[in-house]
């Protein structure tokens, strides 16, 4: 009897814990809470990057004043915003508020709350490019609000109502607040101030002189004195350049004299290295807007999310507005003559450069420095060795002046790039070694002051 009791007790206690089993394993009624999944900024494609990113390089090219030095300071601030619009959702990502010169705050996301991170991003380029390029056409205004419009009706079935309207409104608090912060600089509205009448040419000897293009006033005489993004690039010594000298024993006539001769043996290849890289403000998107453009496409090649296409434009962004400002700073700071003025007067009085020399003094080199600055920023986020395409200008037509044609050029590493771009001045008959290799060496030395922001957090 009782063992018939004890097995009763057994079978029923088994019963009871196969019942407790099959109810573990039924799945989650409807109407019991479940934790939202939020999706972060590397979970999103680059395309918006991409698309306002390519929105720049046109408005630069298509809005009157845009030289490369304005050019340049768009672009960095074209790059934070992309990046505030999103560091909230980099999972360890840090925000540039407190790192760059005197941005003490900028607004914040809220936690634990979603966002649509596109969304964001799309909104604030917009915004800022709105305030940017104040001046471009009502053409170009419409193309801007008509991007903005076409992007944010397919976020629209990408995400709730209160989802997008959060997101919007976040992205344009940001554009807004990197805005007021920009207004500041020094550079503000400079499309219309190029070339200030108030400025006193400086006559000395090897001083910089009208060349060929006939400009008496040199391009933005005052940027050098613009805040930079990055405070320790302020602080840069400023590298001496040679003593001037006519002495054709001394290195300051080997430097000028290398230029002439050189020029007049160019072989087809370097022309067309000359050419490419020349990025003429009056038909590219300048020469920052090149290195912008190298930007993008290491997005692309190496198939990168928001998070990290965000950053990198960001970085190159902050590269070649610094690389602008302390270049320029140096290039007032000895107001040094070009070539074309140097061999005119102690070589060759007819002599014309393969490209015509720019409006304003040659040390130091804008190409090579922003160039240098460039290829140290995305070497560190993309590493070396790194192959890609520079088809920046293949769908220009030939250049019937300089018999030269338009073809994408391949590296395999960003320092490539930036050589290239650096030597192309130099067979253009425009810049001296010193110059370029000078330019080369404070072009790394901004690039490595941009990537020791503190950009993921703890880091």
């Amino acid at each position: 009897m009782r063992l018939c009791l004890l097995f009763n007790l057994l079978v029923k206690a088994i019963i009871g814990l196969l019942l407790i089993n099959l109810y573990a394993c039924q799945p989650k009624l409807d109407n019991e809470p479940v934790t939202p999944q939020i999706k972060t900024a590397s979970q999103y494609k680059a395309d918006v990057a991409l698309k306002w990113s390519a929105m720049q390089l046109y408005l630069i090219r298509h809005t009157a004043g845009f030289s490369p030095p304005v050019a340049s300071r768009a672009l960095g601030y074209g790059g934070v915003t992309l990046y505030e619009a999103v560091v909230p959702g980099i999972p360890g990502g840090q925000s540039l508020a407190g790192q760059l010169n005197e941005l003490e705050s900028l607004p914040k996301a809220a936690t634990g709350v979603e966002y649509h991170w596109s969304a964001s991003a799309n909104a604030a380029e917009a915004e800022m490019l709105r305030g940017l390029f104040a001046s471009t056409s009502d053409a170009n205004k419409a193309k801007i609000d008509s991007l903005e419009n076409t992007l944010l009706a397919t976020y629209r079935q990408e995400a709730g109502a209160e989802v997008i309207t959060r997101s919007v409104q976040f992205g344009k608090e940001i554009a807004q607040a990197v805005f007021k912060w920009s207004m500041s600089d020094g550079g503000h509205e400079g499309y219309k101030r190029n070339f200030p009448a108030d400025y006193k040419v400086v006559v000395s000897n090897g001083a910089w002189q009208t060349t060929e293009n006939g400009q008496k006033i040199p391009m933005q005489p005052y940027w050098g004195k613009n805040r930079t993004f990055v405070s320790a690039n302020a602080n840069m010594p400023v590298p001496q350049p040679l003593p001037i000298a006519t002495d054709v024993k001394s290195q300051y006539f080997a430097q000028y004299l290398e230029v002439y001769t050189k020029n007049k043996s160019l072989t087809q290849t370097e022309k067309e290295t000359s050419v490419w890289w020349a990025d003429d403000p009056s038909e590219t998107f300048t020469p920052p807007g090149h290195s912008y453009n190298l930007a993008r496409i290491a997005t692309q090649t190496a198939k990168a999310n928001l998070s990290k296409a965000a950053e990198t434009l960001a970085r190159t962004g902050i590269a070649v507005a610094d690389a602008f400002i302390v270049c320029w700073k140096c290039k007032y700071m000895f107001n040094n003559e070009r070539p074309y003025t140097f061999i005119r007067r102690t070589v060759d009085p007819g002599w014309i450069p393969f490209w015509p020399a720019p409006p304003f003094p040659g040390y130091l080199s804008g190409h090579a420095t922003q160039s240098g600055a460039t290829a140290t920023v995305l070497t560190d986020l993309y590493g070396s060795p790194f192959q890609f395409v520079d088809d920046s200008h293949v769908s220009r037509v030939r250049d019937l002046k300089r018999n030269v044609d338009f073809k994408a050029r391949t590296f395999n590493s960003f320092w490539e790039t930036a050589e290239e771009s650096a030597y192309s001045r130099f067979l253009g008959g425009i810049h001296t070694r010193q110059d370029n290799e000078t330019g080369l060496v404070e072009g790394r030395k901004i690039g490595r002051n941009v990537n020791a922001l503190q950009w993921k957090k703890g880091v």
